[in-house]
């Protein structure tokens, strides 16, 4: 036991040590539900390393783990070998890059073969944004010509091509009485109540946000 506590605080075990408590932590947390396993997928990218394909926090955890048993092993032996401590430093960098060598090396492995366990979000449909609420940035909609703003739910905005049904009837009761002949025109509000996949446009009606009920209750 105290050859394992002094290989475990040792260099370099100890730097993947330290990292692996801060592991546990996240996974603690993710279980908690305080935090999500895909927490850092927006902000790193580890496609260029091999690691694509499966949730950032899940490689990293892996290579965390494999380096921390790598480096611990080499550590043991190091202290069993009968060495000067010039050899034994240089020895200990080697464990270093060679724990993380190995590692990567494994991490890549695995995800290479589990990482069709980790589906890949569907990328982002115009059919998202039926239901939406937009704001239209031509002089009028008709059933020929219009053009919306839309905010997507990442915060981001898009212009898309918006259509007037000639003989409108209100689809939603967000567009309250006499929304029928209720003008489209530019700064005016309008719900994107459909899609046209041929035409590649949207179907759009009045929206008066005083006249919006609410959900039903």
């Amino acid at each position: 036991m105290g050859e394992f506590l002094n290989a475990a605080t040792g260099f370099p075990a100890v730097i993947f040590g330290a990292a692996l408590v801060v592991v546990v932590c996240f996974w603690l947390l993710v279980l908690a539900g305080a935090a999500g396993h895909d927490s850092f997928d927006a902000d790193l990218d580890t496609g260029p390393v091999g690691f694509g394909g499966v949730p950032v926090s899940v490689s990293i955890s892996l290579l965390v783990v494999f380096a921390w048993f790598g480096s611990l092993t080499g550590t043991v032996l190091l202290h069993q070998s009968h060495t000067g401590s010039t050899t034994r430093a240089a020895l200990a960098v080697a464990v270093l890059a060679g724990s993380l060598l190995l590692a990567w090396a494994a991490v890549r492995l695995l995800v290479h073969r589990f990482r069709r366990y980790f589906p890949a979000e569907p990328p982002p449909s115009r059919l998202d944004f039926v239901g939406s609420v937009c704001t239209i940035r031509t002089g009028s909609v008709t059933a020929a010509f219009g053009q919306a703003e839309v905010v997507s739910r990442d915060g981001s905005t898009a212009i898309v091509q918006v259509r007037r049904a000639a003989s409108f009837t209100s689809p939603s009761r967000l567009s309250g009485p006499g929304a029928e002949e209720a003008p489209l025109v530019m700064g005016g509000s309008g719900l994107l109540y459909a899609y046209d996949e041929d035409g590649e446009f949207f179907w759009v009606a009045p929206y008066d946000a005083a006249l919006d009920p609410g959900p039903a209750g």
